[in-house]
């Protein structure tokens, strides 16, 4: 008796396709994209945790009503947004545009406009200075450029306001070279707030500032001058388009820290004069406020990136315009 024949499967039919086949190029792309994937996640999973979650939390409480002892109710609400532009009169509750929450931020940029453009006239000359030194000093300059960081903000401003008090160190001096009879307010002013600004943020505008004249080819002022080029013409047409990243750099990370602090104006404004920090401190401690706590912190979140906007616009111009 014959027994069966059962058909084997050619033997091709279970190798897998060689080089050339789809099956065989997506192994390789899957594992590539699986090692992207896993490569990317810390920075998504940071970013997602100590940037976009605190965002969407206090975007949320914008829209909430306070409850009566701190915290919120969770009731939708744009009264946090109306309570910046509009009182509420008791009798009628008619709205009556108030300019108050307008002038703290009026003052907030006005002050941080002031703490650049002074640190920017100090912080250049001081990196130049750094940046024309012998390579051995260099270190020793920047050291002392970041010295103050060793010690707590607190401290510093404490020292300011030692120094601009009326039995302060600018005073007395005056006082004893008899340029005064008597000393002058410098405290608890727009001034003194501007000064413990500066003092604060300064060598946030110095380091950028010397990242990029570090590495200016001196030789080209050297060829400038030889062309009988003045010294403004050099610092117009070769210092400064050199040092054009790092002014924006350090423009940049003065302007956003000032524009909400808090700190300097309560020690050095004496608590009347407030700034945009102060403002939301205020919301969420004593007034008890989150909600327009929050909405404050979102209008100068608005501002900071239109600013931001603004800059990246005209990087693009002019990325543009040298290309």
């Amino acid at each position: 008796m014959a027994m069966p024949i059962i058909a084997q499967p050619p033997e091709t039919a279970r190798i897998a396709p060689q080089d050339g086949s789809p099956s065989h190029r997506d192994g390789p792309q899957r594992r590539e994209l699986r090692k992207r994937g896993l490569l990317i996640a810390p920075v998504v999973l940071t970013i997602g945790c100590f940037l976009a979650l605190p965002m969407a939390i206090i975007l949320t409480y914008s829209f909430l009503v306070p409850a009566t002892y701190g915290g919120v109710r969770w009731e939708f609400s744009l009264e946090a947004y109306r309570q910046f532009l509009f009182d509420r009169d008791f009798i009628d509750e008619t709205l009556i545009f108030n300019s108050a929450y307008l002038e703290i931020f009026s003052r907030s940029l006005v002050l941080a406009i002031f703490s650049m453009v002074a640190c920017l006239l100090i912080g250049f000359p001081t990196a130049y200075f750094i940046a024309t030194r012998p390579g051995a000093t260099r270190t020793y300059w920047v050291f002392l450029i970041t010295l103050p960081f060793w010690t707590n903000l607190l401290i510093r401003t404490y020292c300011v306001l030692l120094i601009l008090r009326e039995e302060g160190l600018i005073n007395n001096t005056l006082i004893w070279l008899g340029v005064l009879d008597k000393p002058i307010i410098m405290m608890y002013t727009n001034f003194s707030m501007g000064m413990g600004l500066v003092y604060s943020y300064l060598p946030f505008m110095v380091l950028p500032l010397y990242a990029n004249l570090e590495k200016l080819d001196f030789r080209l002022i050297e060829a400038a001058h030889d062309l009988y080029a003045t010294r403004w013409r050099v610092l117009r047409w070769v210092i400064l388009p050199h040092a054009r990243p790092g002014i924006t750099a350090g423009c940049l990370l003065v302007f956003i820290p000032s524009l909400g602090t808090f700190l300097a104006p309560d020690l050095l404004g004496g608590g009347k004069r407030l700034m945009i920090g102060n403002l939301i401190q205020l919301q969420f401690g004593s007034s008890r406020n989150w909600p327009f706590g929050a909405a404050s912190a979102v209008i100068l979140l608005v501002a900071i990136m239109m600013v931001l906007i603004l800059y990246a616009r005209h990087a693009a111009r002019h990325g543009e315009s040298r290309g």
